[in-house]
């Protein structure tokens, strides 16, 4: 990520990062917490019983989370240096410079919402343009309303983290417990994919399951390290070369997936049976390494990507970023008309605890419609 003490990371406390080193110890689970695939007591028997386990992770350097065979990156986690002796940390100074028709001169972030000892991910608006936030400690998604109001519209999701609805209504949601899958929450709950073609469960790719975008057709492109698609029927495909993967998004109309690629996206072709051709660059990014991304109406992309949303044009152009007071993991339009971005920031105290925030900034850009994200 980069730095200046304007846009923050020069601080004691590293915000949310889409690598963390083997060297950084855990985040600590509250008492009762769901944990994470690599947390759970009997993750290295399963890891053991792969037929083809991943590698072990790096002991030092930015090389992330275990390579195995998808090259598997951790889920998204903020590191915090031990002894931080201001938390949280003061936000940092910043200026929004117009985006000539996606965002005002002087727009201020506006934090709506927080929480301890948790973390906030793969948010999205549902119809009503409510925020739709998953809780990987509580095992819960909650409801941000537009009054500020929360309320736990879904239970017991195996450490639930990212979250995506496609054009019928069909809730998605990665679950980052041990036996990590894809599973449906509406209109019916059903776990959509959980294995990989020779029969070991997705696990066996290392790290932990990241995001996800979910297709028209019933279908949900997932990050886990690389990318991979799950077909109406759970079978998993692997796409793409020498990828290092967090988040994924479709375009409005579905006929290009976007991937952050550290720091880069990558895009593909997206083909009428689902699969993906044509891996090419979409664009450098100007900071970090691209964790969360959204689209618009007008299908520019929007990537977090340190304290900043990078806005990027349909042909890869880089329109301008969108600065904030910490580093951001995740956004996403909502309210009534859906001018408004959502974005999530993690934060990690000395203790090792996580802890939430959600901010929310007035656009001129609005919301693709069509889809909840």
């Amino acid at each position: 990520m980069f730095m200046k003490r304007s846009v923050l990371l020069s601080l004691p406390v590293i915000l949310a990062s889409s690598v963390v080193f083997a060297q950084v110890p855990p985040i600590a689970l509250p008492p009762g917490a769901s944990p994470q695939a690599p947390q759970d007591p009997g993750y290295q028997a399963l890891i053991a019983s792969c037929k083809m386990p991943p590698a072990p992770p790096p002991q030092r350097g930015g090389g992330g989370a275990a390579a195995g065979r998808a090259g598997a990156a951790p889920g998204r986690a903020a590191d915090a240096a031990p002894g931080a002796a201001t938390f949280p940390p003061p936000p940092a100074e910043y200026t929004v410079i117009e985006i000539p028709g996606v965002i005002a001169a002087g727009q201020k972030w506006t934090k709506a919402w927080e929480v301890s000892g948790n973390n906030a991910d793969g948010i999205l608006a549902d119809m009503n343009g409510d925020i739709l936030i998953a809780q990987n400690h509580n095992a819960a998604v909650v409801k941000l309303d537009r009054s500020g109001n929360v309320s736990t519209v879904y239970r017991d999701t195996h450490t639930g983290g990212a979250l995506s609805m496609n054009k019928k209504g069909e809730l998605f949601i990665v679950e980052r417990g041990l036996r990590a899958n894809v599973s449906q929450l509406a209109p019916k709950r059903r776990i959509l994919a959980d294995k990989l073609p020779d029969g070991d469960p997705l696990d066996c790719l290392g790290g932990v399951i990241n995001d996800l975008t979910a297709d028209s057709k019933g279908g949900v492109y997932f990050t886990m390290g690389g990318l991979f698609h799950a077909d109406a029927k759970g079978t998993v495909t692997r796409y793409g070369e020498n990828l290092t993967t967090n988040g994924v998004i479709l375009s409005p109309d579905e006929k290009t997936l976007y991937v952050t690629n550290g720091r880069t996206v990558a895009a593909f072709d997206v083909q009428p049976d689902g699969s993906l051709k044509n891996q090419r660059q979409f664009v450098e990014l100007p900071s970090g390494g691209g964790d969360g991304m959204t689209v618009d109406a007008q299908g520019r992309v929007y990537v977090t990507a340190g304290p900043a949303v990078h806005v990027v044009a349909p042909d890869g152009k880089l329109l301008g970023s969108i600065p904030a007071p910490y580093g951001l993991i995740t956004a996403a339009f909502g309210g009534k008309d859906k001018k408004t971005m959502y974005a999530v920031v993690s934060l990690i105290d000395p203790m090792r605890l996580q802890h939430a925030y959600v901010y929310l900034i007035p656009m001129l850009a609005q919301g693709y419609k069509g889809r909840a994200k």
